[in-house]
């Protein structure tokens, strides 16, 4: 096999749109490591926790949520999954939620939960856990956190949220809660035919390193379901702790953001 057909060729200014949204490969573990549709798995440099070298080698990442057709149909709340992938369009990791049916129909996106994000042979590599907390900025005492940790139960950083009367703002932590990046999202996070951007920012806000963005999916789906797409940005060359951090700063913002569209419409 030619090693290059392995590479990914990531151009500066690519943008986050992917014509292979919506195509749903088989539960994880049920494919080959190297099928097509699938990222193959790089070889792991020192340092890097198992399962995140496919980091080391993107700038970007692609989330898209499945749609759960119960929700379109009956509006009661399932466990979201998405998919996670690379501007190829290669699957690098599947989500899925660890939730009982109580907690997401009585407390709604702010609920509490467990995210399982598994590689292509269906192996966890990464836990994020978030308590149940207030999203109010009228509670600046109980704001959201996010832990991301490395099974088995090793943190490796924390999204948390900071208090701000009228923008949403989140500090990146690394595995020792030192702040390493933050996160500053618009007043509005509802806009209509275009998307919504979170903006990654030195810890001086002066200087963009990255982007967190909410793609607009098209009338339909965004009046009828809280499937959302995602697209993320960061330096290549940094930390690939930092890189899964950021990864679930994106769906702690999907969670209290966009995931109760169905239920206000």
């Amino acid at each position: 096999m030619d090693p290059a057909a392995n590479c990914i060729d990531l151009q500066p200014g690519k943008t986050f749109s992917n014509p292979n949204y919506g195509q749903v490969p088989a539960p994880p573990g049920n494919l080959p490591p190297q099928s097509p549709a699938m990222m193959p798995a790089p070889q792991r440099p020192a340092g890097c926790p198992p399962g995140l070298e496919y980091l080391t080698q993107i700038d970007q990442l692609l989330v898209h949520q499945k749609m759960e057709l119960a929700e379109v149909i009956l509006g009661w709340e399932s466990n979201n999954k998405y998919l996670v992938k690379n501007t190829l369009g290669q699957q690098v990791f599947y989500v899925a939620e660890e939730n009982d049916c109580c907690n997401r129909n009585c407390c709604g996106p702010l609920r509490s939960f467990v995210l399982h994000i598994q590689d292509n042979i269906g192996q966890e590599v990464i836990t994020l856990t978030r308590p149940l907390r207030c999203g109010s900025c009228l509670c600046p005492c109980c704001l959201q956190e996010l832990e991301v940790q490395s099974p088995p139960g090793t943190p490796i950083g924390y999204v948390v949220q900071n208090w701000h009367p009228c923008l949403p703002k989140y500090t990146i932590q690394n595995e020792n809660k030192q702040d390493i990046l933050k996160i500053v999202g618009p007043c509005c996070t509802f806009k209509c035919c275009s998307d919504v951007n979170f903006e990654v920012l030195s810890m001086d806000e002066t200087s963009s390193v990255g982007r967190i963005s909410k793609q607009w999916t098209g009338y339909l789906q965004e009046a009828f379901t809280d499937a959302d797409n995602f697209g993320i940005q960061f330096p290549l060359d940094l930390d690939v702790k930092i890189k899964a951090v950021l990864l679930g700063a994106c769906f702690l913002i999907d969670f209290m953001f966009f995931e109760n569209k169905q239920s206000s419409n």
